[in-house]
């Protein structure tokens, strides 16, 4: 060609560039950076690399909050939040009952937003939450640059220690190597029971296990299910073939394997990142599945080029992408499992041999000890990263290579003369929704010793495993003191209640609608308890106190239903004249009768958040005073355990999944039934009425004669007209550690912050119906990085029915709980917030009032699925709650992130 037809050829679309550019540019003071307040975040998708990705991002936060923003559409709603907020920052609040609320109740957070801080040190709050300033490098005083998200400091503060390396918390997770991509980008959505098609990845065995197209959560269920516990039911390959389990990786050909071509899927057809989600993904629990084989991948492929893996959300990025792919194709080689160190070798030794005893008082303390801990993730000593240990059953000895004892239940019948109680190491990356850390070390040890050995009593003969004694524990167990027993469960009361809520019952609205959104928890205390009478009590009303438990596991079982029903209603009158009897003698109930701790062990108090179909349980009493409370005594700590926990089969019939939530109905009254008669006699008929408002009579009443309602049971003298917030917030003041200054977030470095914390948590009202379940808030700003939860408390006129809550649901008395850190298994969504911009934030919330108002609310401050910097902030999230607790961290599971 001409070298100049060459050179016109180049010259002319520069031309035209230059043209262009000059055309569409807009002179310089005639710029509106508000115009477009997220122009910078689609900036930083376009951006080549993640340094100026993260740069961009949080600059468009900031931006955003310089920004005008649009006027509440409830101006009226925004202004008394706005008013609350500085009304409850000024006093940090005095603890003192609402003088509106009156004797009948009022919701909940009408009454009361909590009591004055714990206060700490700065050494000590940051110890804590780990949550601390970050510093200002500037000499010129200005604030120091936001971290970008995807810094890479991650040095840390292993196991709470005060360290001078940490100048701040990290923001970032390692995904270096290809088992750190499949924690951080699979087992997110692969962990639980309810894992998509079973693929559950938390260790290198579900890998190999496979996939399966049968459900674990099916409330239609007929008869017991095939049972496909992992680490229990098969320990091979081959048997997990024969349970119907399908390969997911080609030992052969890697890149035909369906894990690899649904990576090679997600990479060919990448989400768009701008705009709403495509139509067509359904991210509801009870989707139909889509589980395809390596012979049916074609065909999905076809069909749904857009759900390639992960599901939903975006892709690996090209370095993850190749690395996870090289490790398939060489054959997804495990990683080797670290040497367990000397100390904890032996110590697992010494477990062995304390838990194997030849006496019958041995025996007896070992199987109690199991059946109430065969869930936990044991750790002999904290740190960084624990190693994890499981209490099992095995057919060998200590010493012996662990020959596994798999049963539906752990007080089944395990087949053997003698059993052996093992410890098996467990290769897992915990996941938040199972995660139950429980210290077993060399003091927890010798503490059972003194609990169970040492007291002076006889076991004349070890209890056997039929079905009537095994499932009773008040049988089972008659034998050890009754005073050992509870306080075993109450040392660790919130791991004891934990196991309902984050064990396999926990899944699902239906399992979950018999406990109210929010309500607090304490405990009768066992030094003003008269243990002996309580026992013989309970000796003789034994066989009352029957669980519900299958004896066909076909939907027959629940012919028994109203065998246990009449059980529970003589237990119940019972009580009820035990009870009369004890108060026409004189005995009272006062403030030294709910535990405190005894000024030491923060499990005294615990709050317990249902998120409608999963829930959380933590130490302290959170949030606004609630509509109801419990108090737990012995008896029902026991049954809650074993209906809910030992005695509950995930793959079991809908008659014993039906039976279970039915008893628990009992079991929930019983506690409300305990914390009234701590309430003015004349009181706890009304408040009763009102918790229950329009149930069915059979359901208010629940078997409890109404004279023991209003017989003279305490001693305490009530101040005001509220007496129920006045016990509960002389409760948090008393109890050791009620106030959770872990949780709080009025903190004196973050008044700005806390005063529009304050205000969402302030108002109740419709508007926090629109709000998720659990909401991660990412706040940020100069010398600002921090994380809280906003937890929506959804009200109900009664909880005492099965079918039809949304026909029971009162918006209008609908909550907000905020805590400072991280508090749910399943986020439903994230938040980015400049400080600045809280205010419009809040007023946002207060003002939300349709579906197209929280659209709008989520578009200018959520972070969608599709956004691409979603993974950042999830991985700032497990950075952060990692560092704040390395025991306690545990993935959290996204399967229910908000879809649209």
């Amino acid at each position: 060609m001409n070298p100049l037809l060459k050179a016109g050829a180049f010259l002319v679309p520069v031309l035209l560039i230059a043209v262009l550019a000059i055309l569409t540019e807009e002179p310089e003071d005639s710029k509106d950076t508000c115009a477009n307040p997220d122009s910078d975040v689609a900036a930083a998708i376009l951006a080549d690399s993640a340094h100026d990705q993260d740069g961009l991002a949080n600059r468009a936060i900031l931006q955003r909050g310089r920004c005008q923003q649009p006027k509440a559409a409830n101006a009226d709603q925004a202004a008394a939040a706005s008013a609350a907020a500085e009304a409850l920052a000024a006093d940090s609040l005095t603890g003192a009952a609402n003088p509106a609320e009156t004797k009948a109740d009022k919701p909940a957070a009408q009454v009361e937003q909590g009591a004055a801080p714990e206060q700490a040190s700065p050494a000590e709050a940051k110890d804590r939450d780990g949550q601390q300033d970050m510093p200002t490098d500037d000499p010129s005083g200005n604030a120091a640059p936001i971290t970008p998200l995807s810094s890479t400091n991650t040095v840390a503060n292993p196991g709470h220690q005060a360290t001078t390396q940490a100048a701040a918390p990290p923001v970032t997770v390692p995904t270096g190597t290809a088992t750190e991509i499949v924690q951080h980008r699979c087992m997110v959505c692969h962990g639980c029971y309810d894992a998509p098609c079973q693929l559950k990845l938390e260790a290198q065995a579900g890998l190999e296990r496979g996939a399966s197209k049968d459900l674990v959560y099916n409330g239609g269920r007929l008869i017991e299910a095939n049972m496909t516990r992992l680490f229990d039911d098969a320990l091979t390959e081959r048997g997990w073939r024969k349970k119907g389990f399908y390969p997911v990786l080609d030992k052969e050909q890697p890149e035909r394997g369906v894990m690899y071509r649904l990576l090679e899927l997600k990479q060919a057809h990448p989400l768009p990142t701008d705009g709403p989600m495509p139509e067509g993904f359904d991210f509801s629990l009870a989707r139909d599945q889509q589980c395809p084989r390596q012979d049916e991948f074609d065909s999905y492929a076809e069909d749904k080029p857009l759900w390639g893996m992960p599901y939903g959300l975006p892709g690996l990025n090209p370095e993850q992408h190749r690395t996870l792919t090289s490790w398939l194709d060489d054959g997804a080689p495990a990683p080797a499992l670290a040497t367990l160190p000397a100390a904890q070798q032996q110590l697992v030794t010494d477990w062995e041999t304390f838990l194997n005893g030849d006496t019958p008082k041995q025996r007896l303390m070992a199987r109690y000890v199991y059946e109430h801990l065969f869930l936990a993730s044991l750790y002999l000593e904290a740190g960084e990263q624990p190693v994890w240990f499981r209490l099992v059953r095995s057919r060998s000895e200590p010493g012996k290579p662990l020959d596994l004892i798999a049963t539906r239940r752990p007080y089944d019948d395990p087949g053997v003369k003698r059993v052996y109680y093992r410890l098996q190491r467990m290769p897992v990356q915990a996941l938040a929704k199972i995660h139950m850390p429980y210290r077993f070390d060399q003091a927890r040890m010798d503490w059972y010793r003194g609990l169970f050995l040492e007291p002076a009593y006889e076991v004349p003969s070890l209890p056997g495993y039929e079905r009537e004694v095994a499932s009773n524990p008040f049988k089972t167990f008659v034998d050890i003191p009754l005073p050992s027993r509870y306080r075993f469960l109450l040392e660790e009361a919130r791991f004891t209640i934990m196991n309902f809520i984050k064990g396999p019952v926990c899944r699902g609205q239906i399992a979950l609608n018999v406990i109210d959104d929010h309500f607090w928890v304490v405990f009768a205390d066992p030094e003003r308890m008269d243990m002996d009478v309580d026992a013989r009590f309970l000796s003789s009303e034994m066989d009352k106190m029957r669980l519900p438990t299958p004896a066909t596991g076909t939907v027959i079982d629940l012919f028994s239903w109203s065998r246990y029903a009449k059980a529970h209603e003589k237990y119940q009158r019972a009580r009820s004249r035990f009870i009369r009897k004890r108060s026409q003698q004189g005995e009272r109930l006062t403030l030294d009768s709910v535990w405190d701790g005894d000024g030491n062990n923060a499990n005294a108090s615990l709050t317990i958040f249902r998120h409608f179909d999963t829930a959380s349980v933590e130490m302290g009493l959170l949030g606004a005073v609630p509509k109801t409370a419990w108090v737990i005594d012995y008896p029902l700590l026991e049954r809650i355990h074993y209906l809910l926990v030992a005695g509950f089969d995930v793959y079991g019939a809908v008659s014993h999944q039906l039976e279970s939530r039915l008893y628990m109905d009992f079991l929930r009254m019983e506690g409300e039934f305990n914390f009234l008669l701590f309430m003015p006699a004349e009181q706890r008929l009304p408040m009763w009425d009102y918790w229950y408002r329009d149930a069915p009579k059979g359901a208010r009443e629940h078997f409890i004669e109404r004279n023991a309602l209003v017989s003279e049971t305490t001693d305490i003298k009530y101040e005001t007209d509220n007496p129920k917030a006045e016990l509960l917030l002389a409760l948090r003041e008393r109890i050791h550690g009620a106030k959770a200054a872990k949780f709080d977030y009025k903190r004196p470095e973050d008044k700005d912050i806390a005063a529009q914390l304050a205000a969402i948590e302030a108002e109740v009202g419709a508007h926090n119906s629109f709000m998720p379940d659990v909401s991660f808030v990412n706040v940020i700003g100069p010398q600002r990085d921090r994380f809280y939860t906003l937890i929506s408390n959804s009200a109900h006129s009664n909880i005492a029915q099965l079918f039809r809550e949304d026909k029971r649901r009162l918006p209008a008395e609908d909550s907000m709980s905020i805590v400072r850190g991280f508090i749910g298994a399943y986020p439903n969504y994230f938040f980015q917030v400049e400080v600045k911009e809280l205010p419009q934030f809040a007023s946002a919330i207060a003002a939300l009032g349709s579906a197209d108002d929280y659209r709008k609310f989520r578009a200018r401050y959520g972070v969608a699925r599709n956004a691409s910097w979603f993974w950042r902030f999830a991985d700032k999230a497990h950075a952060r709650y990692q560092w704040l607790d390395p025991v306690e961290f545990g993935l959290f599971d996204l399967n229910r992130y908000n879809g649209y």
